[in-house]
């Protein structure tokens, strides 16, 4: 009966990560957005945050001053100043970052451009405008998911553990089997109902900014306008940009990710 402890263990890991997924959409949904929501049309900032935190917020600063021809990111993945002024505190948290020197390495500047005052400003607003997870998703419902999965390759791994162990005859392999199946039922079941009904998870938006998100998105005429060009990497990232030059700036910084916190981006 030994393998019973580990049936035990399958249930705990199981039930423990489906019970925090659905506390983390409750917590979502009960995200009241203010009543000035409705009218309210986002930025280009706070649609890279909702869309991808506070880093996605320092690409798009980046990749905008670059645009402008104020900022240069070299295909070596370094960043050099051209205008010294911001024009808003984004832009000056940037520049800050890269130094007096005025040339850095664009993984540090991402970094600390968005541990920022500017950003953690822009994240107050929008938790209490109701569009933002106020935990920053740390206890969302996107991190839920990842609990659960993993949940679920556990039991599976604690069910061919207890499988391996030997077995009395009285004890057949295939009822163990059936046993174990039944948190493994939980879970994917946990993860079938998350996926009808609150796909895609956002980790950072509250239903409402994705809401907004999705409407700014849809607002975008498909023009080749900076506008269009900013939208698209505050939504979808840096693998939105479509010209080699900016895309190899970044796909450098990519691969000198060898710092810890670059690869938890």
């Amino acid at each position: 009966m030994f393998w019973v402890l580990f049936l035990l263990s399958a249930w705990a890991v199981a039930g423990l990560a489906c019970l925090r997924l659905c506390l983390a959409a409750v917590r979502a949904a009960a995200v009241e957005p203010h009543a000035a929501v409705g009218e309210h049309t986002l930025t280009l900032y706070e649609a890279a945050f909702l869309s991808g935190g506070p880093r996605r917020v320092a690409d798009l600063t980046l990749v905008s001053m670059a645009r402008q021809r104020r900022l240069l990111l070299a295909h070596t993945g370094w960043a050099t100043v051209v205008d010294p002024c911001g024009r808003d505190d984004m832009e000056r948290s940037v520049i800050g970052a890269i130094g007096p020197g005025g040339q850095s390495r664009i993984a540090p500047v991402r970094a600390a451009a968005a541990a920022a005052d500017a950003v953690r400003s822009l994240a107050d607003r929008l938790v209490g405008a109701g569009l933002a997870v106020p935990d920053g998703g740390a206890g969302g419902v996107a991190a839920g998911v990842r609990r659960v999965r993993v949940a679920a390759v556990t039991v599976c791994a604690l069910g061919l553990v207890a499988l391996a162990l030997p077995l009395p005859a009285t004890e057949p392999r295939l009822l163990i089997a059936l046993w174990f199946a039944l948190p493994l039922a939980l879970t994917l079941g946990c993860l079938a109902i998350t996926r009808m009904e609150i796909h895609p998870y956002a980790r950072w938006a509250s239903p409402a900014g994705q809401r907004l998100v999705g409407a700014l998105v849809r607002q975008a005429d498909g023009t080749a306008d900076d506008r269009t060009f900013l939208t698209s990497v505050a939504v979808r990232g840096v693998h939105a940009i479509g010209e080699p030059d900016l895309r190899a700036a970044f796909a450098h910084r990519e691969r000198h990710a060898g710092d810890h916190w670059e690869r938890r981006a």
